[in-house]
């Protein structure tokens, strides 16, 4: 508590501040004045008010200095702190500067060294205040007087000036306030002091004489006028921008006689003499005429008298978002229903994304659902002729092309086209509305259009922006709604598939490589959420990597990145974690795990020896349904509850919130037996668990596979018999049974249509490899049975089929970490040397035609002479290995 303004250093007060509470000294002070009394200000203008000035505090490392008591304007800045300072990244410093006397509950703030306990909570009959909570320091001044407001002034004024004394020590450019204030930039570097901004909010005529003293000192400062928040401020603003009728409204507002009212008309043209140095914003509607004029267009448009809708539709024609901000889509301004949703069309068709921002945020909603319909009718009457009606569904075909493997767009379901069906193609209606009902496809459809609608707009109309590659629009779409996570994945995956369908149509436009960087940058997104995820929660960050997502057609978010071939999303640290510990299942090893699980096949007994996991330390490891059944049978802890909660990660990277997805919550006494330590499991859970761990499973099939191949290398090595060995059929049997297998995945698998299964599943390398293995080993087993010229081939086709059979095993060998990198440079590189070989080819026949057409010229017609061509050139190239044939007739 300052108890004499007079003669209290400055240096003292500010050492205080700086290094007893270690606040940082300030780019810029922000003085707020205004009436102490309660005022009501419209919602509208107080969320601005809140949104602007925590805005211009938290860019600029400003100081908020006011009153700090509980009413009047210092209660809006409290307000304003309570309402948006939780989303700031940076601590917002607020001194309050109130008068001893006017205090309420003083007596708990008396103590030294001391932590108060200070009751908020005042005495409505009281003429006293109690201070504002929302404040991050006090500063109180006693002059000895109690109830009396004005003795702070002298010591906050003083301080203001000292600061802006102090010298910022690093030269950039620092926003006075922000944009909704309308103040300007002042650069400051060295030797440049600490700027200071007034900013008035309502208020007195005492309100008056302190911008009086702010404009007319040796260094004048700015001041911004909150206009439309009544009284001093609306007499600032309407004074700055008229000069007549200023007497009556003096009398009219604050009953002064004429002596009063000529005394402050002069202070307030003193105030306007320097009007550089004074600002005002309003929040009230703008006529068209003032756009006009703004524009020099009035005299095109005499009598002009256009409504709201009319004025935006003009402020989007001429692509003016800041008339439209700042004078129509303001407080106050009643709009029809669905009147700003052909605003809200025509902005996404013409990519005003600033437009579409503004509307989202006026309207404090997300786009309607007739939208997206409306823009794939813009679509159609644009890129296709007119005699065809492009529809959803086939915007769904494309999106399923594009993204390619078992994908299935939700546009392309049975519910989905059976209700657009019934709404636009019988019924002729004009507004889309999407089910995502969780029943059963054959329940009836609803009768009402609007009972059904896009669950997820944004998510709808993200796909649109990247399909149409409006990266702007798509990054606006991506940074609002739910699951960033997995649509900064797809949104990737559809600008890769873009770019590659442009390359191959060799288009030179470069539209290939721009969609190549959009593609980047959204997988750059996408590995930046789950860095964050990661770091935040390790084993929620891995439970979002596999949550199936309903709304992009049952898939998870890491199969997405996987079929996206997005590497540094798949190798990150956390997707690795996860892989590893679904690999080993419920084993727990660390060191030498491949020849603990080997030596446990082998020695049964062993596996009694292992570790194994807790129900806890797999709790993110996705379990099917039966595998649930077991734990909770097999544990000896109580059942857990399942609840369903949201993951929510707050702005981070810069953007919105984002809603990544949902998980199983365990309850307490899960929590309750991670914290006692794993627990010893029976001996028959512990072979159920051996046995059906992924790496045993995994060694299980190496080990049966390498026998199968001793086996068929030992039948083709020795003499076929007529009738087959019991090693023969030990192979017969394993090929058969593997070709069962094979058979069982295709009808599996994720896609609805079999052909589509078929083409999915035969999109694999190893599976088309196998398919030809069994194939032609189909085709040996059939001839072998028949007299032996017929059986010969047949063991022919054998001995060509152990070769496929051979190269399978480097499927196995990609497994290992040493191995696999090797495994995929060579495939790769045999891809790339694909036209290298095609030019050594065309040397080769190119040499060998005419050497064999020059050294026999006499040959008649045989097909080895084809042979000759390419045999002897070929090794020619290794040497001189036909030199003899060459020189010797």
């Amino acid at each position: 508590m300052i108890t004499n303004c007079g003669y209290i250093k400055r240096l003292t007060l500010l050492h205080l501040m700086l290094k007893e509470w270690k606040m940082e000294l300030p780019k810029l002070v922000i003085s707020v004045h205004g009436g102490i009394q309660n005022f009501v200000m419209p919602r509208k203008l107080k969320q601005v008010f809140g949104q602007g000035l925590i805005k211009a505090a938290e860019t600029t490392g400003a100081w908020i200095i006011t009153e700090g008591i509980n009413t009047g304007v210092s209660k809006h800045v409290g307000d304003a702190l309570r309402a948006h300072s939780s989303q700031c990244l940076r601590k917002i410093w607020t001194v309050g500067i109130p008068p001893w006397g006017i205090i309420e509950n003083q007596r708990d703030l008396i103590g030294k060294d001391v932590v108060c306990m200070y009751q908020t909570l005042g005495n409505p009959l009281s003429k006293l205040t109690t201070l504002n909570s929302m404040h991050s320091y006090f500063i109180l001044s006693d002059d000895g007087t109690v109830g009396k407001y004005g003795n702070e002034m002298r010591l906050r004024r003083n301080l203001e000036k000292y600061l802006s004394l102090q010298k910022i020590h690093s030269r950039k450019y620092y926003l006075a306030v922000s944009k909704e204030f309308g103040f300007l930039c002042s650069e400051t570097g060295m030797g440049q002091g600490v700027p200071v901004v007034g900013l008035v909010v309502e208020g007195g005529p005492n309100v008056i004489l302190m911008v009086w003293e702010f404009v007319r000192v040796s260094s004048p400062v700015p001041v911004v006028v909150c206009e439309g928040t009544g009284r001093a401020a609306d007499v600032l603003a309407f004074t700055y921008k008229h000069t007549e009728e200023i007497i009556h409204m003096i009398q009219s507002t604050f009953n002064f006689g004429p002596k009063q009212s000529n005394h402050l008309l002069k202070i307030l043209l003193e105030c306007m003499e320097d009007g550089q140095l004074l600002f005002t914003f309003s929040f009230h509607q703008c006529k068209i005429e003032s756009l006009l004029r703004s524009t020099h267009s009035l005299s095109f448009f005499p009598g002009t008298n256009l409504s709201a809708l009319e004025q935006l539709n003009l402020a989007m024609a001429w692509n003016r978002m800041d008339i439209a901000k700042k004078q129509i889509l303001v407080y106050g301004q009643h709009w029809k229903p669905g009147s700003l949703e052909q605003a809200m069309m025509d902005a996404l068709v013409m990519d005003w994304v600033d437009f579409v921002k503004l509307l989202i945020e006026y309207g404090k909603q997300g786009p309607n659902n007739m939208l997206l319909h409306h823009l794939v009718r813009d679509v159609k009457q644009s890129n296709i002729p007119s005699d065809y009606r492009i529809t959803l569904i086939d915007i769904g075909l494309v999106i399923e092309y594009l993204i390619g493997g078992a994908y299935r767009s939700s546009y392309t379901r049975k519910t989905f086209r059976a209700l657009y069906n019934n709404i636009y193609r019988k019924r002729k209606s004009v507004v889309l509305h999407k089910s995502r009902k969780k029943s059963k496809e054959g329940q009836n459809l609803p009768e009402d259009p609007d009972s059904a609608g896009f669950i997820y707009p944004y998510n709808d109309l993200l796909v649109w922006a990247v399909l149409m590659q409006r990266q702007k629009m798509a990054m606006f779409f991506w940074q609002h709604g739910e699951e960033a996570m997995v649509k900064a994945v797809v949104a990737c995956k559809l600008y890769r598939a873009m770019a590659q369908e442009a390359e191959e149509s060799n288009i030179l436009d470069g539209t290939s490589e721009e969609l190549n960087n959009y593609s980047k940058e959204f997988g750059q997104l996408a590995l930046d959420i789950l860095e964050k995820a990661f770091k935040k929660n390790e084993r929620m960050a891995m439970k979002l990597l596999t949550y199936e997502l309903k709304n992009w057609s049952n898939s998870t978010c890491l199969k997405l990145a996987v079929s996206v071939g997005l590497r540094s999303f798949v190798s990150h640290t956390c997707t690795q974690m996860l892989l590893t510990d679904m690999w080993m299942g419920r084993l727990k090893m660390t060191k030498n795990s491949s020849i603990k699980v080997i030596i446990s096949i082998i020695l049964p007994p062993t596996i009694l020896m292992l570790e194994f996991k807790s129900k806890a330390e797999m709790s993110h490891v996705p379990q099917s349904q039966d595998c649930q059944f077991t734990w909770h049978n097999g544990d000896q802890s109580s059942s857990s509850t399942k609840e369903n909660i949201s993951v929510v990660i707050t702005d981070f990277l810069g953007y919105s919130n984002c809603i990544l997805g949902s998980y199983e919550k365990p309850d307490d006494s899960q929590n309750f037996a991670s914290h006692r330590g794993p627990q010893s499991l029976p001996s028959t859970r512990k072979v159920y668990e051996f046995y059906n761990a992924p790496i045993v499973k995994f060694w299980f099939y190496t080990m049966a596979y390498l026998a199968f191949l001793m086996l068929f290398t030992y039948t083709v090595l020795v003499e076929m018999q007529p009738r087959p060995t019991v090693q023969e059929w030990l192979v017969i049997i394993y090929i058969f049974t593997t070709a069962i297998e094979k058979v069982r995945e295709i009808f599996i698998s994720e896609p609805g249509k079999f052909t589509q299964k078929v083409k999915v599943w035969i999109n694999e390398y190893w599976n088309l490899i196998e398919t030809i293995a069994i194939s032609l080993f189909t085709i040996g087993f059939g001839l072998r049975w028949a007299d032996p010229p017929t059986q010969t081939a047949g063991r022919l086709i054998y001995c060509i089929d152990i070769i496929f059979w051979y190269s399978r095993l480097l499927d196995f060998l990609a497994v290992n970490q040493h191995a696999g990198p090797y495994l995929t440079m060579i495939g790769k590189m045999t891809a790339n040397m694909f036209y290298i070989v095609i030019m050594m080819a065309i040397v080769i026949l190119s040499f060998g035609v005419a050497r064999k057409a020059i050294l026999s010229p006499h040959e008649s017609p045989s097909w080895t002479l084809a042979r000759d061509i390419v045999f002897q050139p070929y090794w020619m190239m290794f040497g001189e290995v036909y030199a003899s044939e060459i020189d010797g007739n």
